[in-house]
């Protein structure tokens, strides 16, 4: 049941109001690289399928679309999905939509374009800002879930994933601003308990699920950019061509 809430208002944290991507720190860069990366690509959906949706859809999204970055049917079954599912359906999450809304107050939202709802054009995409936020916790025993975050000021939901992380504290040095002082982050982190991985293996998996969450909300784009660099190439090339046949047609006009 604690897996379930806190995942539960992971998503709802997720895709609340917009003033949550305006706030906190400065997002940090998701490395794009990985979205050309098959292994990090599965081992998102795993981190997707272990602590997403338990609560939450993709039902946008089938399981036989994973087929696309790599696996089989049968590491899909295996693996990603529950018993009574088939490969074909789409990606519902266990808990039942009514129950979790007679029990929470809300129906949990469907996570398939998060990826790409939470852009923002002074700070980066949606892929940086969920690579910043959960990467940004850090324990506070003043509020209710015993978890802030840089990224999400006085967020409402807690750390799902803090067994592979552990339990950190940022570090704040005093700066004056206006004739005031105030506490800023200083960029450093110290470790209060460390977690499963390494901090250099749980950003690394953070980066997995976060690649695995934007090919999720568009499986194409690999396809459409490379489709969008051979339509410049024809255009770069046709253009030429049409110059020349233009200076034909028109050579013997004074």
């Amino acid at each position: 049941m604690k897996k379930i809430i806190a995942s539960l208002l992971t998503g709802l944290a997720l895709v609340s109001g917009a003033h949550a991507a305006g706030g906190g720190v400065a997002w940090d860069r998701f490395p794009t690289e990985k979205m050309s990366d098959m292994a990090a690509l599965q081992n998102g959906a795993k981190l997707f399928a272990n602590y997403c949706l338990n609560c939450h859809s993709a039902s946008f999204h089938r399981y036989n679309r994973l087929r696309e970055i790599g696996l089989s049917e049968q590491q899909i079954k295996d693996n990603l999905m529950f018993a009574t599912q088939k490969v074909g359906d789409t990606m519902k999450a266990a808990l039942d939509p009514k129950e979790a809304k007679d029990w929470f107050g809300a129906t949990p939202p469907d996570l398939t374009l998060v990826a790409r709802s939470r852009a923002d054009g002074s700070k980066g995409t949606g892929a940086d800002y969920l690579y910043t936020l959960w990467r940004s916790y850090y324990r506070d025993d003043t509020k209710a879930t015993g978890w802030d975050n840089l990224a999400f000021p006085s967020i409402g939901m807690p750390h799902v994933l803090w067994e592979l992380q552990g339990e950190r504290k940022p570090l704040f040095e005093e700066r004056e601003s206006h004739g005031h002082k105030e506490q800023v982050f200083s960029g450093k982190w110290a470790v209060v308990k460390a977690g499963a991985l390494t901090p250099q293996q749980y950003d690394s998996a953070v980066g997995d699920l976060v690649a695995y969450l934007t090919w999720m909300a568009e499986p194409v784009r690999t396809q459409r950019f490379n489709l969008g660099v051979w339509v410049l190439v024809f255009l770069g090339v046709f253009s030429v061509f049409a110059w020349r046949l233009n200076a034909a047609f028109w050579k013997d006009v004074k």
